[in-house]
């Protein structure tokens, strides 16, 4: 038999018990994603404080719906307008770690191939969260928006934003399925002169967009110097495009349909005829190629 005194404790300790698991608030789950370094980065709780260690990183941040929790940037972010105001860390070739530090920021974005691992590695051993990007391929910009926008709370607007660049991806590639190639050189640097091969991801830009770019089959996966002046530079009929830096294209115009064009093993310059006329394009100087794409788009549709 039970006794009433009891039977009103264990009633009073269950009641006590139940109210408590009601009015606890339940934990939030852990944030997780794995970066481009197969590593799984975690966070407790929405990245309030983000430092950014490269341009096309920042640019993503703010795409993904994450802009307004960016504290620090190296230079060169300065786009969307909003990125120039960001106090900068150094450059992301050259950190200022004391200046990182002291934004006392929960996440890290960082290059994977562009920051220096020995300053990348000490940010870890001091306790940092850093997340490795490298996207390579267009879905890779597309899912790098959408972990952003994980880590930073924001997955409604990352998510619309990976849509629709991935419907903007297919549109382009349906527009030019059949479209005639446009033989393209891409320049990305003056002195020496540089150039990308068919693994970067620039090069699978001008693919999209029906070019074809010459130096494709270079074995460099990023950068690469072009051949010697007097090894010759073809391009295919009279369908061609140069897509240069600023400067270099001021010193093209400047000499008419003809190049100059360095010879890497002498250092001396040479005129050559490799650029046909009126065919000579700009990017804007933030050139990133995880935006629309609304540039290259524009750049070669006349063309083709």
């Amino acid at each position: 038999m039970i006794r009433p005194v009891h039977f009103r404790c264990c009633v009073g300790l269950a009641l006590t018990v139940l109210a408590m698991a009601v009015c606890a608030e339940p934990a939030a789950p852990a944030r997780c994603v794995t970066d481009d370094a197969a590593r799984e980065v975690c966070l407790a709780q929405p990245a309030q404080r983000i430092v950014s260690l490269s341009p096309g990183a920042t640019e993503l941040l703010f795409d993904a719906g994450a802009g307004e929790r960016v504290v620090g940037a190296v230079g060169f972010s300065d786009f969307p307008e909003a990125a120039k105001k960001i106090p900068r860390v150094g450059s992301y070739k050259r950190l200022d770690l004391e200046r990182i530090l002291a934004l006392k920021p929960d996440l890290i974005i960082a290059w994977r191939s562009g920051n220096p691992r020995a300053q990348t590695e000490r940010l870890e051993s001091l306790g940092q969260t850093l997340y490795y990007s490298e996207p390579r391929r267009f879905d890779d910009v597309a899912s790098t928006l959408q972990r952003f926008a994980t880590l930073a709370g924001s997955e409604a607007v990352g998510g619309a934003r990976a849509q629709r660049f991935r419907h903007g991806i297919d549109a382009l590639a349906k527009r030019y399925r059949d479209a005639a190639p446009v033989s393209v050189f891409y320049e990305v640097w003056e002195e020496p002169l540089m150039t990308v091969n068919g693994e970067h991801l620039i090069s699978q830009v001008i693919d999209l967009c029906g070019g074809r770019n010459v130096f494709a089959d270079l074995p460099a996966l990023t950068q690469a110097p072009l051949p010697q002046a007097g090894a010759g530079v073809e391009f295919e009929g009279q369908r061609e495009a140069h897509l240069p830096g600023r400067h270099r294209l001021e010193r093209l115009q400047s000499e008419g349909d003809t190049g100059i064009v360095e010879d890497l093993s002498t250092g001396k310059v040479s005129r050559q005829p490799v650029i046909g006329s009126g065919r000579q394009f700009i990017l804007p100087d933030d050139e990133q190629v995880a935006g629309d794409l609304e540039d290259w788009d524009q750049l070669l549709q006349s063309h083709l």
